[in-house]
């Protein structure tokens, strides 16, 4: 078994507020609908979207997987922070002892209509199994949820553009 960490910030030409609310607060309501690619279908297993709560994302077969379940355990409304970890699915089990993704969007001096998003992920491998592979298409897979809720926020000015608690649960 060992640990490690991956890191990686992504621009995106929306508030941080808004991309926030759309890319965590409500991925399992708006991710199926904007990347039916990748997500078949989304929903709270237990909880309402806040701390505590756990949601799957069942998966096509354009992912090595076909679903996984994430635990919200932290969640700052205020800075646009949220960290999630991996519960069951995924490579869960058979790659990964645990893993947990930490996502803070932070306003970038035109904090308006752009902001910066750091993710950061931590993880215990199992035993003698080599994750480079894993790494680089979590990278990929992180890049290509933002990026696609920041086309969807571009194409709909006005989604998301109030508070947190008009996230849908």
């Amino acid at each position: 078994m060992s640990s490690g960490t991956w890191s990686r910030e992504v621009e995106c030409l929306v508030s941080a507020g808004r991309l926030f609310k759309a890319a965590i607060l409500d991925w399992h309501n708006l991710g199926p609908e904007i990347a039916p690619g990748v997500i078949v279908r989304a929903n709270l297993v237990s909880g309402d979207g806040g701390v505590g709560s756990i949601r799957e994302l069942n998966f096509t077969s354009s992912l090595p997987y076909r679903y996984l379940k994430e635990r919200l355990d932290f969640i700052d409304h205020d800075k646009f922070e949220c960290t999630s970890t991996l519960v069951e699915g995924g490579p869960l089990g058979t790659k990964f002892e645990s893993a947990s993704t930490h996502f803070k969007f932070d306003s970038t001096s035109d904090g308006a209509t752009s902001c910066i998003v750091k993710v950061t992920a931590i993880y215990k491998t199992l035993a003698g199994t080599p994750v480079s592979d894993d790494v680089t298409k979590s990278k990929e897979i992180v890049t290509g949820h933002l990026k696609a809720a920041e086309a969807y926020l571009l194409a709909n000015p006005t989604a998301y553009a109030g508070n947190c608690a008009s996230v849908r649960a």
